[in-house]
C-alpha cells in the first residue's frame, strides 16, 4: 500500500478529537485498548515487509522483514503509559521500521498494567532480549532497543539492566518522546494526544505497590554512564518535550553519545502515522538510518 500525503493541519484536526476520546481517564483500560486496536486498521504498513507471529520469551511478538534482513536486530517495545498499546497499534510503524533499517524487528507484546504492574513489563523485556541473544543467534551488540512513550522508557530501563545484571550493552536505543520519569508531573493539562489525568492514571497503574524511585520505574533517576549511542525524538508541542530535553542533557553529561532531534508541527509519537502524514514519515526515516547505522557490524562500518 503506498502512503498517503495528508497535510498537516488536517491530520491534526482529524486526531485530535480521536486521542481526545480513546485516550480518556474516564474509560476501563480494556475498553482504550479496544478503540485504539479499531483504529490502527487505518494505519497501513508499507509494501514488501512480512510480519510473522512468533512467541518472544514467553510472550507474543511480531517478527517483521523486509527482503533479506541484515545480520542485526531491533527489539521494539510499544507505548501506551504501560496500560494501553498492543502490537496492533504499532504494527505500520514496526513494519516501517524493518523495512527501512534493512533488519529484522521484533516487537514485544509485554504484559500491561494495571492487571500486571512494574516490574512485569521490564522483566519481559528483559527476558525477549536474553532470548534473542541465547536461542535467536544475535550477539548483544547486533540487538537495538526501541520504543515510543513508555515504551521509550521501557527500552532505557531494559538498557540499565541488561547491563547491569548480564554486562550486555545493547548495539543502540531509539526513544521517540520517551517516557523515562513517571514521578514527573506536565506542567500543561494536554497535548494532541496525551493529557495529564491520563498520564498520572497509567502512572499509578504501572506503578502498583512498586517503589517510585526504582530506576527500572523512572530510568531517569538509574544509571546512564555505559549506555550506547542513543536517538532520542520529541516535538515541541508534547507534554514530554521538557523531559526529553532533560533525557539528552543528563545522557550527555554521563558520556553517552546522542542524537537529540526536535519537531515541530507534529505530535505525540505521530510515527504512528508515518504511512498518512509526509514529516512523520520523515523522523521515523530519521531513527532508521540511526539504527541501521549503529546495527551495522564494526568491519563495515569501518570501510565507510
Amino acid at each position: 500500500m503506498r502512503d498517503i500525503a495528508i497535510p498537516l493541519p488536517l491530520a491534526r484536526t482529524i486526531l485530535s478529537p480521536v486521542y481526545r476520546v480513546t485516550l480518556n481517564d474516564r474509560l476501563p483500560w480494556r475498553l482504550q485498548r479496544l478503540l485504539l486496536d479499531a483504529g490502527s486498521r487505518l494505519q497501513p504498513a508499507p509494501a514488501g515487509t512480512e510480519v510473522r507471529r512468533i512467541q518472544l520469551a514467553g510472550r507474543p511478538a511480531d517478527r517483521f522483514t523486509a527482503g533479506t534482513p541484515g545480520a542485526g536486530a531491533v527489539l521494539y517495545l510499544h507505548g501506551g503509559g504501560y496500560a494501553v498499546g498492543s502490537l496492533s497499534t504499532h504494527r505500520s510503524l514496526t513494519a516501517r521500521l524493518a523495512h527501512e533499517t534493512g533488519c529484522t524487528v521484533y516487537s514485544l507484546d509485554y504484559r500491561l498494567a494495571p492487571e500486571h504492574p512494574f516490574p512485569a513489563g521490564l522483566d519481559d523485556a528483559e527476558a525477549a532480549f536474553l532470548e534473542l541473544v541465547d536461542k535467536h543467534g544475535y550477539a548483544p551488540g547486533q540487538i537495538a532497543i526501541s520504543g515510543d512513550s513508555a515504551g521509550g522508557g521501557l527500552a532505557l530501563a531494559t538498557a540499565q539492566r541488561l547491563i547491569a545484571r548480564h554486562g550486555y550493552t545493547p548495539a543502540a536505543l531509539g526513544l521517540i518522546a520517551p517516557w523515562t520519569d513517571p514521578n514527573q508531573i506536565p506542567e500543561r493539562y494536554r497535548d494532541l494526544v496525551i493529557s495529564k489525568p491520563w498520564s498520572r492514571a497509567c502512572a499509578t497503574a504501572y506503578l502498583g505497590s512498586g517503589d517510585n524511585n526504582d530506576p527500572g520505574y523512572a530510568p531517569l533517576l538509574g544509571e546512564l554512564r555505559g549506555l550506547p549511542p542513543t536517538y532520542v525524538q520529541v516535538d515541541v508541542s508534547e507534554l514530554l518535550h521538557t523531559q526529553c530535553v532533560d533525557l539528552a542533557a543528563a545522557l550527555r553529561d554521563a558520556g553517552v553519545t546522542v542524537t537529540f532531534t526536535e519537531s515541530r508541527g507534529l505530535w505525540h509519537v505521530a510515527q504512528l502515522q508515518a504511512a498518512l502524514v509526509g514529516p512523520a514519515a520523515a523522523v521515523l526515516s530519521e531513527m532508521a538510518e540511526f539504527l541501521a547505522e549503529a546495527i551495522r557490524p564494526a568491519h563495515i562500518r569501518d570501510l565507510g
